[in-house]
């Protein structure tokens, strides 16, 4: 499925299978030859109202740097949680341990970890444990930019159909 995906945005990288499932980012590493800092993992939050449907963000780390909970709070206006594995598979599509950075079951909200921008090349998890694929960062942020394209059609189209409301600082898609 993630193949399909790249093919359909017009990205030539190429799924690799390997032999053992890697479940971490130093067994991914490992497995492909590179550093720790190389691998993508990606990592769903949500924020931590009762939100129904609640607020989901992806966001794509270095495999040895952790997530500032507190700085992606600021971001997303409220406090943070990890998704839990059954909100993970129902937005991306994919188990934890597979999600790669594009391919999901819906559009989310993206961040990019910037220390995966100063590598020249990286790999990203492929919808399973056994596989992987290649990727620049100029792919994974042109894979980023895909997302913003969909969140942003959709943000037009609720401001159109004008359920899109200004309460303080704070901005409300009905």
């Amino acid at each position: 499925r993630v193949q399909d995906a790249l093919i359909a945005r017009g990205f030539a990288n190429r799924v690799l299978e390997l032999e053992v499932p890697v479940k971490t980012s130093q067994a991914a590493a490992d497995a492909v030859g590179c550093t720790v800092a190389q691998i993508v993992k990606s990592l769903v939050f949500r924020l931590a109202d009762a939100a129904d449907p609640p607020r989901i963000a992806l966001v794509v780390a270095s495999g040895v740097n952790r997530v500032d909970a507190g700085r992606l709070a600021t971001l997303l206006g409220g406090e943070v949680t990890m998704a839990d594995p059954k909100l993970v598979r129902r937005v991306t599509g994919f188990a934890i341990g597979g999600i790669p950075p594009l391919g999901h079951a819906e559009s989310l909200e993206t961040f990019i970890d910037r220390d995966l921008l100063t590598h020249a090349s990286l790999w990203a998890a492929a919808g399973h444990p056994n596989s992987m694929f290649p990727l620049t960062p100029d792919e994974l942020v042109r894979m980023g930019r895909d997302v913003e394209r969909v969140v942003l059609a959709r943000a037009v189209r609720a401001h159109l159909e004008r359920r899109v409301f200004v309460d303080g600082r704070r901005t409300i898609i009905l």
